[in-house]
């Protein structure tokens, strides 16, 4: 993180299952964002307004693009780090009030309801004591954080250590031209066998896992400024039309729509004002 942003975040909030159900803080705004690895007591819902996050748990990796959000259950360890500049917010909510949202981290289409829902709550004067207006508002943003839809944008990791290898290295290179085959020859594991742990492991076959591999990739390297061409051939792809077919079919639409209006103004032009070393 920036070492000029200052934290507009009540911290103690965050390692607590006292206080208020739900605590929220918007205009989260930086040139880059950076954290290790933590976790908080309570539940965390996190949007992106501008620029991309990725977010890596003990299990997976995910991305988090402009008008999308990310819920991370209580207690779960996690680290950030976004490509290039970003703006966002966020909603800490008590354990308490968990209990019927996802037990696991996933990132899903924001809708304007929830977002406008948030921006509300990050404005109340009083964010300890809620009356009943604010507790009823929390409980219609805990029906809609219960409502979010998956989206293609995370990347389990396999539990087999010599699966795990190889996705390790699928993700640090998807432009690696090795088969199944070749794999499981690099990392000791039968291509059967290798096969079942990507299937049970992770829910997908390994050819789709390898291509989330590319997408995600592929959003962190255009969220980065790279020119969607040299994205591309950077991801394994030989031409930029099958590309932007593959991107188009799981996210529909082309990367150019998808990050037309993605990049914020750095902090240097709106003034730093951000807990990302929180999030």
């Amino acid at each position: 993180m920036d070492a000029n942003l200052a934290s507009s975040i009540e911290l103690d909030l965050l390692h607590t299952e006292d206080g208020p159900l739900l605590y929220a803080v918007a205009d989260l705004r930086g040139t880059v964002v950076r954290s290790g690895q933590h976790q908080h007591a309570r539940g965390q819902l996190f949007g992106s307004n501008a620029g991309l996050l990725s977010l890596m748990s003990e299990t997976a990796g995910f991305v988090v693009p402009p008008d999308y959000a990310i819920w991370i259950p209580p207690g779960v360890p996690h680290g950030a780090r976004s490509h290039g500049p970003f703006a966002g917010w966020t909603a800490y909510i008590a354990p308490s009030a968990c209990a019927g949202l996802p037990d696991t981290v996933l990132v899903g289409a924001l809708s304007p309801f929830l977002k406008q829902a948030v921006l509300k709550a990050a404005n109340w004067p009083e964010k300890r004591e809620l009356g009943p207006p604010q507790i009823n508002l929390t409980h219609v943003i805990l029906d809609e954080i219960a409502a979010l839809t998956p989206m293609p944008l995370s990347l389990p990791l396999p539990r087999d250590p010599r699966a795990r290898k190889i996705a390790r290295a699928i993700a640090d290179d998807p432009a690696a031209k090795m088969d199944l085959a070749g794999w499981g020859v690099w990392a000791g594991i039968a291509p059967r066998t290798l096969t079942r742990r990507f299937i049970d492991e992770t829910g997908m076959s390994f050819s789709a896992w390898r291509q989330r591999a590319c997408l995600i990739r592929a959003l962190e390297r255009i969220a980065a400024g790279n020119p969607i061409t040299h994205v591309a051939l950077d991801v394994g792809y030989d031409s930029l039309s099958a590309f932007i077919a593959m991107f188009r079919r799981e996210l529909g639409v082309t990367p150019a729509r998808y990050f037309a209006n993605a990049r914020p103004e750095t902090a240097s032009q709106r003034g730093a004002n951000s807990g990302f070393s929180t999030l």
